[in-house]
Order: C-alpha cells, then structure tokens, then sequence
C-alpha cells in the first residue's frame, strides 16, 4: 500500500485499541471499590489506631482531597489496559501481520503464546510474595508508631513489583527471540551464564523495592531457571537452522545470489552498412551521425 493508506491504516487500528480500552475503563470504574480492596489485600490491616504498634499491621488511607478519584482513575485505567490487552495486541498483530513472511508469523504467534503465561507467572508470584515482603518492611517500625499507609502509594507498589517480575519473566524469552534471528547462539548464550547468574542477583536485589532475601530469590532463582531453558532451546535450534541450511531456503525466501562478476567476452567488429558506405565520412563518421 502506498504511504497514505498505511496511516489510514494505522489510524484506524489505533482508534479501534483506545475505544476498547476506554469500554473496559469504564466498566471497570463501577467495581473499582473492588479492585482497589484486591491489590491493597497483601497489606495486614488493623481494626484502629490502638491495634498498629510496632509495624503488627498498618491503616491504609486516603491523604488528600483528590486521592479517592485519582486513584479510582488510575485502577479503572489499569484495569481497561489489562483486559482489552486481546483486543489491542490484535490491532497491532492485524496492522504488522501483512509485512511477514510464513515462518516470521509462525515465530510471532509462538512468542506470543509464550510471553502471556511467563508474565502472568511472574505477576501471580509477585502477587504471592507481597505480604511476605509488605510483613517485612512494617516490620522496621519501632515500637509505640502506627503505621498509616497511603492507598495510592499502597497501589503503586503493588503494581510495581507486579510488572518487574511479569517483564523480568520476560527476559529468557528476549534471548530466544535473538536467537531466532541469529544474532546470538546458544553456544555464546552458555559461556555468559556465570556473568548472567550474577546479573539477575543483583537485578534481583536492586528491582524489588523490599530489603528482605525472600523478594529476591523469589525473582532471581525462576529467571535464572528459564535463562538455562532459553540456553537449551537455542542449542537446539542452532543444530535445526544448520540442518535446515543445508538443506536449502523455503519456499517464501529467497535464494542467495552469486554476486562474483564473469569475464566479458570481447566486442564484435561493427560493418558498416552499404548505404553508409556510399556517403561522406568525417572523422570515421557519416553526414547523419
């Protein structure tokens, strides 16, 4: 398609992604008491002000005028983005799918179906180890304070640790993808792992915004699992595409071509035509020329 068509194009798959994620907004905003008791659930709650000595538990709150509706703002927000992810992730498929070829298709709907269950594991255990993590943070207070807790920050906290451990699931995947490409082996891959171990521990320590060991394991030891599986999968796919080069492109691909330059043969002598013959000649050439 010319360029015109292409941002016409465009425009309209954005606009078909901001509808649905602005529907699900505002379905959302009618349970967002909900919503907000859900991702504020990790923290211990006290009955009263008597009950919080010592950071046993805490009093979530509301500190300024505008917290109640920016914050039911921001769930109702989050929320339409999460669950018309389908419907945007579509458009953006729909609008990027015509420029690919059979198996770069083939690869997307692969990592596709790949990266939804790894952020949604790393989510879900983020969400496991919070009150874990939450217990000790009040922990640190001392005795004879109480603890009174912004729901905002409360929210954004939990949402934090939610998305670091959902994308940090993602990493492996990223290293499969380039080595889908061919810009990394798995060969290669397998000589960083001790440099790659020590990375995701300090990751690891320096991502989860708690000081207790449990966050960081928590985070470190599944990505440096899935590293090794992403370094196995590529090991094995480096033997494939070998195997597969051997044996010749696909059919939607193209062939190498030999660029060397050939020899060329010498020129023919030019003869001159007879009605040339008979004319003038200037310089070896003819009254017409």
């Amino acid at each position: 398609m010319p360029l015109v068509e292409h941002l016409r194009e465009l425009r309209n798959r954005l606009a078909k992604a901001v509808l649905a994620i602005v529907v699900v907004s505002v379905v959302a905003a009618f349970y967002s008491e909900q919503l907000m008791q859900f991702l504020a659930e990790p923290v211990p709650k006290c009955d009263d002000f008597t009950n919080s000595d010592g950071g046993n538990c805490a009093i979530v709150s509301f500190n300024t005028l505008t917290s109640p509706f920016t914050t039911t703002i921001k769930v109702s927000l989050m929320a339409g983005l999460v669950v018309s992810s389908p419907v945007w992730l579509y458009q953006l498929w729909a609008f990027v799918a015509p420029g690919l070829h059979r198996h770069e298709k083939k690869y997307t709907y692969a990592f596709t179906a790949a990266a939804v269950p790894l952020f949604a594991g790393g989510a879900l255990l983020s969400y496991v180890i919070l009150p874990v993590s939450i217990k000790v943070l009040l922990s640190l207070t001392p005795g004879g304070s109480a603890n009174i807790l912004s729901l905002d920050e409360v929210l954004d906290f939990t949402i934090r640790m939610v998305l670091i451990f959902g994308l940090a699931f993602e990493l492996p995947l990223l290293l499969v993808m380039l080595n889908m490409v061919g810009i990394v082996t798995g060969r290669r891959m397998l000589g960083w792992w001790r440099g790659v171990v020590m990375g995701v521990f300090v990751f690891g320590a320096v991502a989860t915004p708690t000081t207790d060991p449990v966050g960081m394991l928590a985070l470190s030891v599944p990505i440096i699992v899935l590293f090794f599986f992403a370094v196995g999968f590529s090991l094995m796919n480096d033997r494939r595409r070998a195997r597969k080069e051997s044996q010749g492109p696909s059919d939607d691909e193209a062939s190498e071509l030999d660029h060397t330059p050939e020899a060329v043969e010498p020129a023919e002598p030019i003869t001159a035509l007879p009605e040339q013959t008979s004319r003038d000649r200037v310089n070896g050439y003819d009254d017409v020329t």
